[in-house]
C-alpha cells in the first residue's frame, strides 16, 4: 500500500487499468516522453509502450475527435488536456458527439471515454491555466463530470470513470495535486460515481463543496468546532449527476446549508444545489441557503488569486452568520 499524493494516485489508477485492460489507451499533449505537465503520466510510456501511450499535437479538437472515434470502436481512450482553459476547442466534439452517441444510435454505440484536465486556481498562472468552468459541462446531457478531492478518491473515481460505458469529464484540482498523502491500496477497487461522500459528520450546519475547496472547508470545520459549531462536510465529487439524496438528508439533519466553490458565482453548480434544496428541502431549513464562491470575473493574475479564491476565514464568517438565525 503506497503513501501517495493525488497526482500519484491518478498515475497509479491509469497504470492499474492499463495493465488489466489492453483496450485502455492514454494520450495527450506531452504526456508520453515528458510524463505530462504535472507528471501524472510519468513512467507509463516505459511500462506500456508507444502504441498505448501517445503524444499528440497541440490540437484539442483533434484530440477529442480521435477519442470519440476510438471509443466508438470499443477502445477505452483516456485523453488529457493540459489545462481546463485549453479544452474549449474540444467542446464541439464533446457536446455534439461524445455525449449524444448512445442516444443518437439508440444504444447501438456508446462512448466509454475519459477526458482528463487539471483545473482550478492556486498555481499563480495566467487565466487560461486557472479555469473553474465545470458548470458549463455539467449542463451537457449525457456527460458525467467528476472531480476528486483526495488521493484515495482520485484513484477510485478514475477507475470508475474508465470503466463507465459513457463519457466522463474528469477534472483534477491541481492546487491539491501534492497537498496531502494518503495510503492508497493499488487493488483496482473503484469508488461509486454519482455519489457524494460525507467527509465529516456534524449536527449544526452542512458544508457542501468539491475539488480543491475541500482543503479550506476542512480547515473551517475544525475552527468552527472550537466555537461549538458542529459542521457536516459533503464532498459532491460527481457534479453531474449530483447525489441530491445525500445532500437533502444532511440538510434535514442540520437545518442549515453553506455551499462553497471556487468557480464564479453566477450560474455555478452551487446555484443548482441551492435551487434543488429550496424545491425539495425548504421546510428543513432554519436559515437561508448561503454560498461562498469565486467572483464573476476572470481569475486575476498571481498574488491576486488569494483574494479571488474562497478562504477558510470567509467560510467561518458565513457559517457563523447562518448560526445566528433562530
Amino acid at each position: 500500500m503506497a503513501n501517495i499524493t493525488l497526482v500519484e494516485a491518478v498515475n497509479q489508477a491509469l497504470a492499474y487499468e492499463m495493465a488489466h485492460d489492453e483496450n485502455v489507451i492514454v494520450f495527450g499533449q506531452d504526456i508520453a516522453k515528458n510524463g505530462g505537465v504535472f507528471r501524472t503520466t510519468v513512467g507509463l510510456l516505459e511500462k506500456f509502450g508507444p502504441k498505448r501511450v501517445l503524444d499528440t499535437p497541440l490540437a484539442e479538437s483533434m484530440i477529442a475527435g480521435i477519442t470519440i472515434g476510438m471509443a466508438a470502436q470499443k477502445l477505452k481512450p483516456v485523453a488529457e488536456f493540459q489545462f481546463m482553459g485549453f479544452i474549449y476547442p474540444a467542446v464541439d466534439h464533446i457536446l455534439n458527439q461524445a455525449s449524444r452517441l448512445r442516444n443518437r444510435t439508440r444504444g447501438r454505440l456508446s462512448c466509454p471515454a475519459v477526458f482528463r484536465a487539471p483545473y482550478g486556481g492556486g498555481i499563480h498562472a495566467p487565466e487560461h491555466h486557472s479555469e473553474s468552468t465545470e458548470s458549463l459541462f455539467a449542463h451537457i446531457p449525457g456527460l458525467r463530470v467528476v472531480i476528486p478531492s483526495s488521493p484515495a478518491r482520485a484513484y477510485g473515481l478514475l477507475l470508475a470513470a474508465i470503466r463507465n460505458p459513457d463519457p466522463v469529464l474528469f477534472l483534477e484540482p491541481k492546487r491539491i495535486y501534492r497537498w496531502v498523502k494518503q495510503e492508497v491500496p493499488d487493488d483496482g477497487r473503484a469508488l461509486p460515481l454519482d455519489k457524494c461522500f460525507i467527509l465529516r459528520e456534524g449536527r449544526d450546519i452542512t458544508l457542501i463543496t468539491w475539488g480543491a475547496m475541500i482543503k479550506e472547508t476542512l480547515e473551517a470545520a475544525e475552527q468552527l468546532e472550537q466555537h461549538g459549531i458542529s459542521a457536516e462536510i459533503i464532498d459532491v465529487a460527481t457534479i453531474k449527476p449530483i447525489d441530491f439524496d445525500t445532500i437533502l438528508q444532511s440538510v434535514e439533519k442540520t437545518g442549515r446549508c453553506l455551499i462553497i466553490h471556487e468557480a464564479a458565482r453566477h450560474c455555478g453548480v452551487g446555484a443548482e444545489i441551492a435551487a434543488t434544496i429550496a424545491e425539495h428541502g425548504l421546510m428543513f431549513l432554519h436559515a437561508p441557503i448561503k454560498r461562498v464562491t469565486g467572483y464573476d470575473t476572470i481569475m486575476p493574475y498571481y498574488k491576486m488569486e488569494k483574494y479571488y479564491l474562497p478562504s477558510s476565514a470567509k467560510i467561518i464568517a458565513t457559517a457563523k452568520q447562518l448560526m445566528e438565525f433562530a
